[in-house]
């Protein structure tokens, strides 16, 4: 029996070209559709009060600091209100150029991960839970620091409004955070952003590798039984890493643009990923770490599913091209 027949995993099957494309496929379709929730998630995140704080600063302060929104449905109609349709597609450029790129990166090293690890280890002699949580966070760090500039391109320009544009295109905007902050701004939460996926990525894989045998077979009216492991394994990792999301979020608009953005009441925090979380804790308490939370849930499963479905029927698209190819010549 093949290890396709024996429903082995998705990281045994394909080439690396193959495992790269699909990837890429995944990801280009999943940020499409999860688009408009990404741009709320980073509003709310990047919002340092929402309407039911108790200590909330009067009607000039809130708009002096821009708008305050509350819940997933009022800031998208807030959004579409203000700003149009588009503006749920804010940042859309990079986010695609970020899902393509991340995608690719973290499939093949999650497959190559896998190859090191049997080849060095002895069959069976390591639990797949920690060959996925390796191969996993190996797989999420080495994406989240290859295209790292996309991500904080993409949080700035979602976090952008229509009046005073920070950045009027892309191209502007990577050479303007290039004269003003270095090659170093490109960079701002990278620490949080590779201390968040790796227990993230690592979690989801675990989860996902232990569920897809169980649920895999399942014959759902709306969904498939992968799908589902996809989607409950990433709301598990998800809420689990959440503040330092949030934390990363942050910190990518602080610098010279800081007072530019739809939020123009952003703190400045100093000292680091730590002293950010201790700032927010301290200022707007426990609850301030998980702004957009339920967003992030909400965007999370269609986002995990659609990736993981995607990602499979690619690749067994690509492996049926590359059959038909070999066959033809």
């Amino acid at each position: 029996m093949s290890p396709k027949d024996s429903g082995d995993s998705l990281k045994d099957e394909g080439s690396r070209l193959q495992v790269t494309l699909a990837g890429a496929t995944a990801g280009l379709i999943s940020r499409f559709v999860i688009a408009p929730l990404d741009v709320v998630k980073i509003r709310l995140q990047l919002q340092p009060h929402s309407l039911s704080d108790p200590l909330l600063s009067s009607r000039l302060d809130q708009l002096r600091g821009g708008p305050i929104y509350k819940g997933t449905l009022r800031t998208m109609q807030h959004i579409v209100r203000h700003e149009g349709l588009p503006g749920l597609w804010k940042g859309n450029v990079p986010a695609e150029l970020l899902y393509v790129c991340y995608s690719a990166v973290q499939f093949t090293t999650y497959r190559t991960t896998t190859q090191l690890l049997r080849a060095v280890f002895e069959q069976d002699s390591l639990p797949q839970a920690a060959e996925s949580f390796v191969c996993g966070a190996t797989g999420g760090a080495a994406a989240t620091a290859v295209t790292y500039p996309l991500d904080l391109l993409r949080t700035r320009f979602a976090a952008q409004g229509n009046d005073d544009r920070v950045y009027p295109n892309l191209r502007r905007a990577i050479r303007q955070i290039y004269r003003d902050e270095g090659l170093r701004g490109f960079f701002r939460g990278l620490g949080p952003g590779v201390a968040q996926i790796v227990p993230y990525m690592g979690c989801f894989f675990a989860f996902y590798e232990t569920l897809r045998p169980v649920l895999g077979p399942l014959d759902l009216p709306f969904s498939s039984g992968t799908a589902v492991a996809g989607t409950i394994a990433s709301v598990a990792a998800k809420t689990v890493t959440f503040p330092l999301d949030l934390v990363r979020k942050r910190i990518q608009v602080q610098g010279p643009t800081r007072g530019r953005y739809v939020h123009k009441n952003i703190p400045e925090y100093k000292g680091g990923a730590v002293g950010t979380f201790r700032t927010i804790l301290r200022m707007e308490g426990m609850r301030g770490l998980y702004r957009g939370l339920t967003v992030s849930l909400v965007k999370a499963a269609p986002a995990s599913a659609v990736t993981m479905w995607t990602y499979e029927r690619a690749l067994r698209f690509y492996e049926g091209v590359w059959e038909r190819f070999e066959l033809r010549w």
